[in-house]
């Protein structure tokens, strides 16, 4: 079901356009490789201070960013969201938390190595993807062969790829395909606890109110 546009979308998105770093539209793909090269961003130039780059994947209301952004000052942050309906809430909400180290991407997170320059990202936090269970959509999960090639180019040799899920089935696929495709997985927790350390997202929150457990990893490309 196509999800109804919110009232007003535009220019709500107007009035976040200091945090929005880049729209995408259907016509990105009619663009010349040339044209898509002039939509590549200097990320130490959109933030106050050049610091080391955090990017969510799949932000939603930006919670977890946002929290983020609050205990990490010596970090920036780059949160994804592909839907326009759902980032502009991200984008007020964090306007109204007053943080100045978080900025957005309403892209495709198949083309964030257009928007990001090789090797500029520190970590990629993948809180609660949709798992596509059916195995004929494997390829739109965001760790499947694809998009770990796309995370290798843009993260820089040491980064870090953090996942949060509560589907095991998912959790395991990707540990298999992160190892297949030349990552190292560590801190590995299938039931992780809900210290002061871990921030939890909206998704997680409805999760651990069911009494689910919330998988977690890292990984690091090693080749």
């Amino acid at each position: 079901m196509r999800m109804r546009l919110k009232k007003h979308l535009e220019e709500r998105i107007a009035q976040c356009s200091d945090l929005l770093l880049a729209r995408e539209g259907d016509g990105y793909y009619l663009l010349t490789e040339e044209e898509k090269a002039a939509y590549r961003i200097d990320v130490d130039a959109v933030f106050a201070c050049a610091q080391p780059i955090v990017l969510e994947i799949g932000c939603g209301k930006g919670a977890w960013a946002i929290e983020s952004a609050k205990r990490r000052p010596d970090r920036n942050y780059i949160a994804v969201e592909k839907l326009s309906n759902v980032i502009v809430v991200a984008c007020e909400n964090a306007a109204l938390s007053g943080v100045n180290n978080l900025k957005f991407l309403n892209v495709r997170a198949e083309n964030l190595d257009r928007y990001l320059p090789p090797h500029s990202v520190e970590e990629i936090a993948l809180n609660f993807s949709c798992p596509f269970p059916k195995k004929t959509y494997a390829n739109r999960r965001l760790t499947s062969k694809n998009f770990l090639d796309i995370y290798r180019r843009i993260l820089a040799d040491d980064g870090v790829i953090l996942q949060k899920t509560d589907n095991r089935d998912f959790f395991i696929w990707s540990q298999e395909s992160f190892a297949q495709y030349g990552f190292e997985v560590y801190d590995v927790c299938y039931d992780l606890p809900d210290g002061k350390d871990n921030i939890v997202t909206e998704y997680e929150a409805k999760f651990r109110a069911q009494g689910a457990p919330i998988y977690s990893l890292k990984a690091r490309y090693v080749g």
